[in-house]
């Protein structure tokens, strides 16, 4: 356990040195090589099997290749490729430069500036947004992507090493590309966003619950309780209610979408989110990483002591 530890808290580190390779990132690689296999598989019926069917093509390889390294490299040698392959699943120095670029477009009222940069990070349309819109969406995708990209990568290296992590990360990474509900991905991306739900479940409610220890811890688990379950998504709506209620903001309501204006349940409770509630996500995610480490430390010891 203590290796384990070990290995997630060399992995935070580098991320925070070296944020995310600008070339040659893995997971961009996957994601390409997903594009080019949806292309070729996305075609007439029984679209549902030839997803799943895609989506075991893209990960069973990459798993059981990881899972033969884990058995059979020497222990110096595994921890040098674990501590690597974590360190580029995890995500936090680069989610929270994009967060940083939008709440410093909007502390200098450049909404064009701030709709250009959160576009980046979210799927709605960034041409309609109002200043208030824009740091709606940066906050949710602050407390969203921190569960998704970094809480969830440490989980899965934690229970299951590195076939854990890198299943879960190409999940999330497919979930991504094929989970939406349009004529396209509906049934081809279903396997997909199943099993990205199934390895997000227990995640997100740690980190949902990890958001509510480190900030308003009442109002956290009030908005949970009695907002998170109304989320489109049964993963993504604990996670934002309780970050929204830890920082006393109000997220959710109507947002813009390519397809047309959406209207979505109202998080937490307090002012609309600004500049400084996308501040405060990040640093919210920050410490819950490093609150999460001290427990695995903790929890290392208290086995070696047992």
């Amino acid at each position: 356990m203590m290796l384990t530890a070990g290995v997630c808290i060399l992995a935070v580190i580098l991320d925070r040195w070296f944020g995310e390779p600008n070339r040659w990132h893995p997971v961009v690689g996957f994601g390409a090589a997903a594009s080019w296999l949806e292309k070729r598989m996305n075609h007439s019926n029984r679209r549902v099997i030839r997803g799943a069917v895609a989506a075991c093509i893209l990960m069973v390889p990459v798993v059981a290749v990881s899972w033969l390294a884990t058995i059979s490299l020497p222990t110096p040698v595994l921890v040098l490729i674990e501590v690597v392959v974590l360190w580029l699943m995890l995500s936090l120095r680069g989610l929270a430069e994009h967060g940083l670029v939008v709440a410093d477009a909007l502390d200098t009222k450049d909404l064009m500036a701030s709709r250009e940069a959160v576009g980046r990070i979210v799927s709605r349309n960034p041409a309609e947004l109002t200043e208030t819109g824009v740091a709606t969406a940066a906050t949710e995708s602050m407390l969203e992507n921190g569960a998704d990209a970094v809480f969830a990568s440490l989980f899965w290296f934690a229970v299951a090493g590195l076939p854990g992590v890198l299943l879960h990360r190409m999940a999330n990474t497919l979930d991504a590309m094929w989970g939406y509900r349009n004529e396209r991905f509906l049934y081809f991306g279903r396997f997909a966003a199943r099993l990205d739900d199934v390895m997000n479940w227990i995640p997100a409610r740690l980190t949902a619950t990890t958001y509510a220890l480190l900030g308003d811890t009442r109002l956290a688990l009030q908005c949970w309780r009695e907002q998170g379950a109304a989320w489109e998504s049964p993963n993504a709506g604990p996670v934002m209610a309780a970050g929204a209620g830890a920082l006393n903001i109000s997220l959710g309501g109507s947002a813009p979408y390519a397809e047309g204006l959406r209207e979505r349940p109202l998080l937490g409770k307090g002012p609309l989110a600004n500049a400084q509630s996308i501040r405060a996500s990040i640093q919210l995610v920050r410490r819950g990483v490093w609150f999460w480490l001290a427990g695995l430390v903790l929890l290392a010891l208290a086995g070696a002591g047992a």
